[in-house]
């Protein structure tokens, strides 16, 4: 959707690591655009960090406040929206995002996302034995919801954040009617 709205509604999806938010903040000031990052909001409305809510009331708890704040965020104009790598879990979110927004897929690899993550505590699903086999399994299952809703698909692997952000700008401008 590279309509009017969709040009003013971008919404970056993809895993752990691809730089969602980075990039997100980057393309949003060279689109003159706000920008929000639906687990900050969480967090912020909450006042508590992701892991706390895990911890407390399970993913499933988290997914219903995901799903009610990606549902109010994805009606704002002028903004670029980063969302939680498992937002596209839910087929409510997917369509939603897919029908408000122009959708990025910011795809990373494993390694990517593994050298990325791997110092961060704040990401609850990923705090297990074994980082890598968990990534694996994530994209293997969330990879085709990505791609079932990306307008648009960017490889982020051995890229600067700078780098992709100029590239979406330019290539949003480059699709407009």
């Amino acid at each position: 959707m590279i309509g009017p709205t969709g040009l003013q509604r971008l919404v970056l999806v993809g895993p752990p690591g691809a730089g969602k938010s980075t990039i997100g903040r980057r393309l949003a000031k060279l689109r003159s655009l706000d920008f929000v990052d639906s687990d900050d909001e969480i967090e912020r409305r909450c006042g508590v960090d992701i892991g706390f809510i895990f911890e407390k009331e399970g993913e499933a708890g988290f997914r219903e406040r995901e799903a009610r704040i990606l549902d109010e965020l994805s009606e704002r104009t002028k903004v670029v929206l980063a969302t939680g790598g498992g937002a596209v879990m839910r087929d409510d979110n997917r369509r939603l995002l897919a029908a408000r927004g122009h959708v990025i897929y910011l795809r990373a690899t494993v390694d990517q996302q593994l050298r990325r993550t791997q110092h961060s505590s704040k990401r609850p699903l990923l705090n297990t034995q074994d980082r890598r086999a968990t990534l694996e399994q994530m994209f293997a299952i969330r990879d085709p919801l990505y791609e079932e809703i990306a307008d648009t698909v960017i490889e982020t692997h051995g890229r600067q954040a700078k780098a992709v952000a100029n590239d979406i700008h330019h290539m949003l401008d480059e699709s407009a009617p």
